[in-house]
């Protein structure tokens, strides 16, 4: 970890990693919103219905992939130093640690959407993830619920996250933004 004095704000860089994984994650987040979105309109006669949720299901088991690598790769990381008043920094933690709860949330219930007919998750070709099957009675119904409002709660959280990135980085005028802009 770098940390260089600069005026009243610490320096600090993430690792490559690190930042490379947080905006992959940030666009695809906002690709699959999007996709969602659009995927329950389409009716059967549509060219898509069977090859849009293909794309969802895959695109989203490699979402839950680097959403491991980057809480293994942030466990792995030194945290930079916190700008902000008390209850901003407990925000920003409680904000951050809710970001990954509702990730993992929204893989979990697309899972059990996907798996409730015993079929396997076929992730572009490459490989399958097998299923484990209805697990509980009406679980497609109930798992396709939860998984539309987490994918509400993710993307209304995600968007006060920009707007707190932006606060500090226009308002307090410290790092916080610039630590997820810059590699090193």
């Amino acid at each position: 970890m770098q940390l260089i004095t600069n005026g009243p704000n610490m320096n600090f860089r993430w690792p490559r990693r690190i930042v490379i994984l947080h905006w992959v994650s940030a666009f695809t987040v906002i690709g699959m919103f999007a996709s969602g979105l659009w995927m329950v309109d389409l009716t059967y006669y549509s060219d898509w219905y069977k090859t849009a949720p293909h794309w969802h299901k895959s695109v989203g088991l490699l979402l839950f992939a680097i959403t491991a690598l980057r809480l293994m790769a942030r466990a792995a990381t030194s945290r930079p130093p916190s700008f902000g008043n008390t209850v901003e920094k407990t925000l920003s933690h409680v904000g951050h640690a809710l970001l990954y709860t509702l990730m993992i949330a929204l893989f979990i219930s697309g899972y059990l959407i996907s798996t409730a007919d015993g079929r396997a998750i076929d992730v572009f070709n490459w490989f399958s993830v097998p299923a484990f099957g209805e697990l509980f009675e009406n679980q497609e119904v109930i798992a396709g619920d939860a998984h539309f409002y987490i994918a509400w709660s993710l993307i209304v959280l995600s968007t006060i996250h920009v707007i707190a990135a932006l606060k500090h980085h226009f308002l307090s005028k410290d790092d916080t933004l610039k630590q997820m802009l810059r590699l090193r």
